[in-house]
């Protein structure tokens, strides 16, 4: 078979051809890249020269390139445009990899030559980047298995591929739930609040599935709609119910048992390893170092923050008592927190999404870039993509250089799974002196244009717009020689930081005069709206933060400890989160079946992370404040000792390089009106 994958691409900027590629190319493509990538490590280990840092882990970090590459492709497919076909795909090529990966880890040949380069490393002559490089191979092996005997390395092997099957599971349910459920109204008066165009999505939508009256679907946009906006109570208790049991119910898509095996496998892992729990063997390779202090650190903010919290949820009860509403519950959240937000400060997504359409809003991006960081950005025809609905962009400096290719693709569909992230098709580095640039991918769920309208985003869809973009200047300013440190190849809990910092401009008036204009009159949006946008940020903040902490301190529940199921799944998140509940519970609702962050994602036990990077982009963005938000001197520091330089040295080194000092947390807390 002629396996486009398997040739070298031909195409603009060598970016992945996807017009050629079949879902048939993809299993091929992978087996033979594997056996590629296992004789580039033979040539390693076969070596009679003594091991260096050059003939080893240089060596082996640019083993396997053409496997890194073909995998990004199919697993940035299977979540942006997946289907059956893929799935199936997915299941039979995830235990390839993984074992591929532990072939890698438990080459006790390949390991001991590193071990010697380590061992060496005080009296070698290495930059700080291939010391970084040294310690990350090192502990790639001693913490994932090549210190084990043979019978605990195959125990291990045996728990990773069932991880790996049951990660894409969990995800293929959250899917398969996401889109199973259509809410199907047919009387017009059912449609109360909702804004029009809403009500036009949801036409569409019905018509495209040969349906009479308007249907709604748990795709963010239009679960949002009803949820904010919808006059029917009875409406947003059905989609809130609908939402929160994906995964919970009694069907082929119940998860419940799959989180309970991911987190036991998970703890079995880490003692084989020589860890009490998953939390301190994640923890060991992040900036917070360890559980205990992580807890800290969200009960320290869950502390500062719950009295404001409560404040907020007696005012929101009381103003829905004056509506009528005997007992706030989960549904009436969004619905009644917008009616008060409009009355305070007069402001509302309906009056704001003229003023946020959506090629505007990444043209003022890219704006914004242009002034930080000298990049252009020219749309191009001439990249294939994997749906119609994805452009490219080819992204230059101010001398016209290549620095990226961006992809974006906004809307939902069915095969793409719900929220934003943005990823990477190929990774950047330097190979023999070539700088090899990235091919960096945005995926979001805004809401569609209409046949009347264009896709007008609300407020919080402008700030993911920004903080996914944040995660790709991350991407596509990376200048590191290896391409395992470049990027976001970071620490989880630095990660966040360039992607928060980013949704710091959407507030400034500077930069929404850059693109906030209504799109049919093309007059910029009043500067009293801008005013009502930034006072209006910190709006139900208390409740915002009690939420986010909630999510951090179940992911430490399910592996800061060692799990006994002596209590239901349901009965377990009920006490992980009991602190943080400020609604009555929902029965048959949960979080953890459809909490894909931590069951199919990177951030099992790195969820805090969110809150923790808050605290670096509040410090951040006040020394922008304090130079200029345009600052182009302040920007160049951002550029060169944080987003240039991927992971290639410990965060806080980084940080304070670009702040001149640690962050203060009390910049957090100040931007959030919590002191």
């Amino acid at each position: 078979m002629n396996n486009p994958l398997l040739q070298e691409f031909k195409t603009p900027y060598q970016t992945a051809p996807f017009l050629s590629i079949r879902n048939e190319h993809f299993k091929p493509a992978i087996v033979e890249a594997i056996q590629m990538a296992k004789a580039e490590i033979d040539l390693i280990t076969a070596q009679t020269a003594e091991p260096t840092f050059e003939n080893t882990l240089e060596a082996l970090e640019f083993a396997g390139v053409k496997l890194d590459i073909i995998s990004s492709i199919f697993f940035n497919l299977n979540s942006a445009e997946t289907n059956d076909e893929i799935q199936k795909i997915a299941q039979e090529i995830s235990p390839l990899l993984s074992d591929f990966t532990n072939d890698i880890r438990m080459n006790k040949v390949l390991f001991e030559r590193i071990r010697q380069v380590w061992e060496q490393r005080e009296s070698l002559t290495l930059t700080v980047e291939q010391k970084t490089l040294l310690e990350k191979k090192f502990k790639s092996f001693s913490r994932n298995g090549a210190l084990l005997n043979e019978v605990d390395q195959n125990k291990l092997r045996a728990i990773d591929k069932s991880l790996a099957s049951l990660k894409l599971k969990f995800g293929e349910n959250v899917l398969a739930e996401t889109h199973h459920f259509e809410l199907h109204l047919t009387q017009a008066e059912d449609l109360a609040g909702l804004p029009d165009d809403s009500i036009e999505e949801a036409l569409q939508t019905a018509k495209a599935k040969g349906k009479d009256g308007w249907t709604f679907t748990l795709d963010f946009p239009s679960y949002q709609a009803i949820m904010k906006y919808s006059e029917h109570r009875a409406i947003r208790e059905q989609m809130a119910k609908a939402y929160g049991k994906r995964g919970f119910q009694d069907n082929a898509q119940n998860n419940e048992n799959t989180v309970k095996e991911i987190v036991a496998l998970r703890h079995e892992r880490a003692q084989l390893l020589g860890y009490p729990t998953h939390a301190h063997f994640v923890l060991e390779e992040r900036m917070a170092e360890h559980p205990e202090k992580v807890i800290d650190f969200l009960q320290d903010l869950l502390v500062k923050s719950k009295p404001f919290a409560q404040r907020e949820f007696e005012t929101l009860e009381k103003f829905a008592q004056t509506q009528g509403l005997d007992q706030l519950e989960a549904w009436d959240a969004s619905f009644y927190s917008e009616k008060l937000r409009k009355q305070r400060f007069n402001l509302d997504d309906e009056r704001l999404k003229p003023y946020f359409k959506l090629e505007q809003v990444l043209n003022g991006i890219f704006q914004i870039s242009q002034k930080l960081f000298g990049l252009h950005f020219e749309k191009t025809e001439t990249i294939e993509v994997y749906h119609p609905e994805v452009e490219t962009f080819i992204v230059k400096d101010a001398d016209g250089k290549l620095v990226a290719i961006l992809y974006t693709d906004f809307f939902p569909r069915k095969g793409k799974r719900n929220g934003a992230w943005m990823t990477s098709f190929k990774n950047q580095w330097i190979e023999k002196g070539i700088n090899s640039r990235p091919h960096i991918s945005i995926v979001c769920n805004f809401t569609k244009p209409t046949s009347t309208k264009p896709s007008l985003l609300t407020f919080q869809e402008v700030t993911t717009l920004f903080h996914e973009f944040g995660h790709a200047l991350h991407g596509m300013l990376a200048n590191t020689t290896y391409p395992s440190l470049s990027g976001t190849n970071v620490y989880w809990d630095f990660v966040e930081l360039p992607s928060q910092l980013m949704e710091n401009w959407a507030y400034e008036k500077e930069a929404l005069e850059l693109f906030a204009t209504h799109y049919e009159t093309g007059v910029l949006i009043p500067m009293e709206l801008v005013e009502k946008i930034k006072e209006s940020s910190n709006f139900m903040e208390g409740m915002a933060t009690v939420r986010q902490l909630s999510f951090g301190l179940m992911d430490m529940a399910f592996h800061a400890q060692v799990p006994e199921w002596n209590l239901s799944l349901k009965e377990f998140e009920k006490q992980a989160i009991a602190s943080t509940r400020m609604y009555p519970d929902v029965p048959e609702n949960i979080t953890c079946t459809a909490f894909s962050h931590i069951f199919q994602g990177g951030y099992s036990s790195g969820y805090y992370s969110y809150k923790w990077a808050e605290v670096l982009d509040a410090d951040a963005f006040a020394y922008f404040q304090e130079t200029g938000i345009f600052n182009k001197e302040t920007a160049d520091k951002l550029q060169h000792f944080i987003l240039s330089q991927g992971g290639t040295d410990k965060p806080m080194e980084l940080y304070k390089r670009f702040r001149g000092k640690e962050p203060d947390t009390a910049a957090l807390l100040r931007r959030a009106g919590l002191i």
